[in-house]
């Protein structure tokens, strides 16, 4: 995103991004992303270029704005009664589909268009709220929790340094051995 600062939810801005990201998506899908320009998406949207320009910058900018709102998670992770399990299925749904062609595509327009870092920290909030979601239901049925950067940077980063360096060496497994690696030798002692 532009390093100006983002507007207001809501209101005339939130329907302004809405129609623009909607655009995009449609004219992706329909002609290709090759094919994107600012005043297609504009004219797509009902907007002005220049309001495109204003808001995001540039077209991959607003490829990576488009991108974060993809990446962000739709459901609370699931509750399957323990912290193993629930964070081992958590990370094998994530890797899954972080690590598909659409979620690696995201992951790039994300990174590409944020010169200022906002757009990875949102990505990486996303991935910290639905840890911190697991973290906080185990607490509250007494399980000993790890912190939550200790899932962060032992489970989810080698996750994400694999999808994007070294894409074909993904599997299930992958992700719930750095579940048990996190749980096992990297708790706190209680």
């Amino acid at each position: 995103m532009s390093s100006q600062p983002r507007p207001r939810p809501g209101g005339r801005s939130a329907r302004v991004q809405q129609s623009v990201h909607q655009a995009v998506r449609e004219l992706e899908g329909e002609l290709g992303r090759g094919a994107l320009t600012v005043p297609l998406v504009a004219k797509r949207a009902g907007v002005t270029p220049s309001t495109i320009y204003r808001r995001w910058g540039d077209m991959q900018e607003l490829l990576s704005d488009v991108a974060v709102e993809r990446l962000r998670p739709e459901t609370a992770p699931a509750d399957l009664g323990s912290l193993r399990a629930d964070l081992e299925a958590w990370a094998v749904q994530f890797l899954e589909e972080m690590s598909s062609a659409a979620g690696r595509a995201y992951i790039r327009d994300a990174l590409a268009g944020d010169p200022d870092g906002s757009n990875s920290g949102q990505c990486s909030a996303y991935a910290a709220e639905q840890v911190g979601v697991i973290l906080a239901r185990a607490g509250e049925r007494d399980e000993p929790v790890p912190a939550l950067d200790v899932v962060m940077d032992h489970v989810v980063a080698p996750m994400m340094y694999r999808i994007l360096f070294r894409p074909g060496l993904l599997e299930a497994d992958y992700a719930t051995a750095l579940v048990d690696t996190a749980l096992t030798r990297l708790m706190p002692l209680r």
